[in-house]
């Protein structure tokens, strides 16, 4: 197999809301900027995202950057970073007016400015009341804003190379990142993308679990292709259960809907959420409602025939009001649910959403790993944003509206340093002999194994495990039991084959390339999950009830190389703010 070599001076992976902001930046400075994507820009899973990007601007009330730290900290169980948090936090309003001014089409107030809703979690004042911070359009905000950044990225010139799936990571002599090997879906033909600096915005990698709000896209791509170069991978034993999917189809309906007024009931009638967050009620942290939610089904109170989902109800919202701010809800609602949320309540249970690890970076967007016994030294011409990367704004529990503005803050940020290694580093650096050896042995393997194991009765196992060892509550037994199985799923995965060997498009063999990522992401998630002795965030262990900062306020990395585990301290100290020391998280 020989494989062509293409040369620009950036090489983007992901074109979703934080790989075009990141393009946009290089393009725009003059440099070379190659996206490649799975899919066409405007399909990437940013378009999905609904209820906003949370941004401090104040047009409904008084606000304050340092409110939305405070929440966003409180947020991620103390486990996020609070120097890149007050960096989201401070730029979040700069990357709201950068989009109004690029054409994006937010919902207005009568005086002009852009409209703000509630949301999970945001508050006044240090946790008093709740505050309207969400920044929106309608209820297809991701939507709005990846179609606002296409459209400038193509005013830019920025090259888009569509339905094409990056393989591996091409590393030189010293460790530092000279591009990635890729794969053409359409024609099957394999090239080397030599590039000068490389960002990562692959996405999430909810398709590890049976019940997702996850596009079939979201395969943890760049984590894959990241482990498998021996970069670790952090805390990736926090998955964000997303309160609201539609029961029995996983579908997101917005946490917008509770902030426009919509609340939850169990199968009395009864508004739960007033027992277990008295303050913010229905607009609680999503891990607190999860939990909330999964516990008034187990003890019986959930509704329908076999009391397995809650109702969320909109009805007393008026149509004129659903028309106007949740359209596509009731679309989603009446398609997949076959109720018209005007008349009667939505059933929903809560359905894997976000993961809040990724590919360790800092909040330039470069990545970092440990080496010479250092726990943070830059990985040369690597970057990532977005869902694929740990900066880490969202610790243990990622605040609502904070994914898009996360791509925002952190698209532009890995932009802006790409561009100063760019001008400091002039000229391709010589690509090794074994530049494309890993994804030739890969290849070679699966055309192979022409009646090995099935890639879809792998991958099914693999969510089966993922949902029953790991979801929203976690036991002793069912973790130990859960790393044994999905090392053996994980061994099976090796031996996957495809018997259509036609290099021309190829489904099979583009699935059994996602399911090297997947497997990679779902062992990470458990193996780290099995090892944090305490209940934090999203991951709620049953033998262990409480938060130990003693002994846990620490990031986990998991390496490929035999499941190892290594940690690293959370950064507690602010650019400029005062530290907001760990206290007991209530709403």
């Amino acid at each position: 197999m020989n494989f062509s070599v293409r040369k620009f001076d950036a090489v983007i992976v992901g074109a979703g809301g934080a790989g075009m902001r990141a393009s946009l930046q290089l393009a725009e400075a003059g440099f070379k900027v190659a996206v490649l994507s799975k899919v066409f820009p405007t399909r990437s899973h940013t378009v999905a995202a609904q209820g906003g990007i949370g941004a401090a601007l104040g047009n409904m009330g008084e606000d304050n950057w340092l409110w939305h730290m405070y929440d966003t900290i409180k947020g991620s169980d103390y486990l996020g970073d609070q120097d890149a948090i007050e960096f989201l936090c401070r730029k979040a309003p700069e990357g709201v007016y950068e989009l109004e001014h690029y054409g994006m089409p937010f919902d207005r107030n009568e005086d002009g400015t852009v409209y703000q809703r509630p949301f999970g979690g945001h508050s006044q004042n240090f946790g008093e009341r709740p505050v309207q911070r969400s920044c929106c359009a309608a209820d297809r905000t991701g939507h709005a804003m990846l179609h606002t950044l296409y459209q400038r990225n193509v005013r830019a010139h920025t090259h888009f190379l569509v339905e094409w799936m990056a393989l591996d990571l091409v590393r030189g002599p010293g460790g530092e990142v000279l591009g990635v090997t890729a794969l053409e879906m359409e024609t099957g033909e394999v090239s080397l993308f030599q590039a000068r600096a490389t960002l990562f915005a692959t996405g999430g990698a909810g398709r590890i679990y049976a019940a997702s709000t996850n596009a079939y896209i979201n395969t943890g791509d760049g984590l894959g292709m990241a482990a498998r170069a021996g970069i670790p991978l952090e805390d990736m034993e926090f998955w964000q259960f997303h309160p609201t999917g539609v029961a029995g189809a996983g579908v997101l309906i917005t946490e917008g809907v509770r902030g426009e007024g919509g609340y939850l009931l169990n199968e009395r009638g009864e508004r739960f959420m007033e027992r277990y967050a008295p303050t913010m009620k229905d607009l609680a942290s999503r891990d607190v409602v999860s939990r909330a939610m999964a516990t008034e089904i187990k003890e019986g109170r959930g509704a329908g025939k076999d009391k397995d989902y809650i109702l969320l109800k909109l009805d007393h919202l008026g149509e004129d009001v659903i028309e106007k701010r949740l359209p596509g809800i009731r679309e989603i609602a009446r398609k997949f649910a076959n109720v018209d949320p005007v008349k009667e309540p939505i059933p929903v249970v809560p359905t894997c959403h976000y993961q809040m690890g990724g590919i360790p970076t800092n909040y330039h967007g470069e990545v970092v790993a440990p080496r010479d016994g250092k726990p943070e030294v830059v990985v040369e011409g690597f970057y990532a944003a977005g869902e694929c990367a740990c900066a880490s704004v969202h610790g243990a529990n990622r605040l609502g509206t904070n994914s898009l503005t996360d791509l925002l803050v952190f698209g532009k940020a890995s932009g802006e340093r790409m561009v100063q290694y760019l001008r400091a580093n002039l000229g391709h650096r010589e690509l090794p002999g074994d530049a494309s050896e890993l994804t030739r042995s890969r290849l070679a393997r699966l055309e192979s194994q022409t009646s090995g194991e099935s890639v879809y009765e792998v991958g099914g196992e693999m969510r089966r495990v993922m949902q029953a060892h790991a979801g929203v509550f976690r036991f002793p037994d069912m973790l130990v039991e859960g790393v044994r199985r999905i090392r053996e799923v994980s061994e099976r995965a090796k031996h996957t084959g495809i018997k259509d060997k036609s290099k021309t498009f190829n489904t099979a063999r583009i699935e059994a390339l996602e399911l090297d990522n997947l497997i990679e992401v779902a062992r990470s998630t458990m193996v780290s999950a099995e090892a944090r002795k305490e209940t934090r965030g999203a991951h709620d262990r049953a033998d262990f009830h409480q938060r130990d900062d003693v002994n846990w306020l620490k990031h986990s990395l998991w390496y490929q190389d035999g499941d190892r585990m290594e940690y690293k301290p959370v950064h507690l100290k602010p650019l400029t703010a005062a530290s907001f020391e760990p206290k007991v998280r209530t709403y």
